[in-house]
């Protein structure tokens, strides 16, 4: 993940991300929402766990991110999961066509934060893992566990 820098503030991580993709590239990306949502991502009640991103009429587009109606509001509250535009320059949306249009790359957001009080979405251009790769990762990790757990006892 990004270090996280002074003033950001993260909502939300996709974890799941981590675990089924392999990150080749991270890209900054405003969002535009409705009050109620902004309010309810401020409460932290965001989930990214299944969403992912496509470009569709030279838009970007956040889909199955799930924004928890606001506790507060009224009957007049946001849909939960409605596709949601994400801000980008057209420059940065024809480099996202281009790599997404190579097979098996895909667009999935990483987490999302405040940044001078804006909310931001990190989208990754991500491969997908085999099997194989997913249970290197986690042996990968377990040896980095035990190494710092045996460093730490022996101080």
């Amino acid at each position: 993940m990004a270090e996280k820098q002074a003033g950001e503030k993260v909502v939300a991580t996709n974890k799941k991300a981590f675990h089924e993709y392999f990150i080749l590239d991270r890209l900054e990306a405003g969002i535009s929402l409705l009050g109620t949502e902004v309010k309810a991502i401020r409460e932290g009640r965001l989930n990214l766990k299944d969403s992912y991103a496509l470009i569709r009429n030279g838009e970007a587009l956040l889909f199955n991110c799930h924004i928890s109606p606001y506790s507060h509001g009224n009957r007049e509250n946001h849909e939960p999961t409605r596709p949601r535009k994400l801000l980008l320059h057209r420059q940065e949306i024809r480099k996202l066509i281009g790599k997404t249009q190579e097979k098996g790359l895909t667009l999935t957001p990483l987490r999302v934060y405040f940044k001078r009080g804006k909310i931001k979405v990190e989208l990754g251009v991500a491969r997908g893992k085999k099997l194989v790769d997913k249970r290197e990762s986690e042996r990968r990790k377990e040896a980095d566990r035990e190494a710092a757990a045996a460093m730490k006892n022996r101080r």
